[in-house]
């Protein structure tokens, strides 16, 4: 298959392909930043008790001693308490490593979109050489199986081969620009080989 219409085709598929690794992104932003309780609620509990009776001037060993170990009723003002601080969750270097691939693949893919509409598809029809929409509509499947995982082994082997059929797309492209070798190629190769770099980079 050549021409335009290949391309548009294979055009559409990346463009699915993107918007569900985008919304997949975002995911994994927001579970990144998401907080969790610095201690169990009975810890708590406790710790509010000891800050009132700091603020009212008292030790644990002075209410051991006076036998007065009753928190404040909720009637009865309370001195100004710290608010409880949040933690944020660190990170696995796991689950860094996987973030990190997945935002070179969904940067990947967004560069392709944009050499392909702006400096390839203009030359195409002047120029036809044949395409492989079907490497993009098997990206596109990948990345929409990816989605249902969010995490987990099989979202680990579902982004290994998403990473992998991007690759062997932009391999392609090159392989066949050097095949019909011209000048107004030569800037739509080397953006090509440059976007390669960038999704092997560890």
């Amino acid at each position: 298959m050549a021409g335009p219409a290949a391309l548009l085709e294979s055009l559409e598929h990346q463009t699915g392909a993107l918007h569900t690794l985008q919304l997949l992104c975002r995911g994994k932003e927001a579970a990144t930043a998401s907080h969790l309780p610095l201690s169990p609620p009975h810890l708590d509990q406790a710790w509010e008790l000891e800050e009132e009776r700091k603020a009212l001037g008292k030790t644990s060993e002075e209410d051991e001693e006076s036998g007065d170990l009753t928190p404040l009723s909720p009637g009865e003002p309370r001195p100004h308490r710290l608010s409880q601080p949040g933690l944020v969750r660190n990170e696995t270097l796991r689950e860094m490593a996987l973030r990190s691939k997945l935002s070179r693949v969904v940067d990947a893919t967004l560069r392709l979109i944009e050499v392909e509409q702006t400096l390839l598809l203009p030359l195409i029809q002047q120029h036809p050489f044949p395409l492989h929409p079907k490497d993009s509509i098997e990206f596109r499947n990948i990345c929409s199986h990816m989605a249902l995982q969010r995490e987990g082994q099989q979202f680990e082997k579902d982004l290994h081969e998403a990473h992998q059929c991007l690759k062997t797309i932009i391999e392609k492209l090159i392989w066949s620009l050097a095949v019909f070798p011209s000048e107004p190629y030569i800037p739509v190769q080397s953006a090509l080989r440059q976007i390669l770099q960038n999704l092997l980079a560890v």
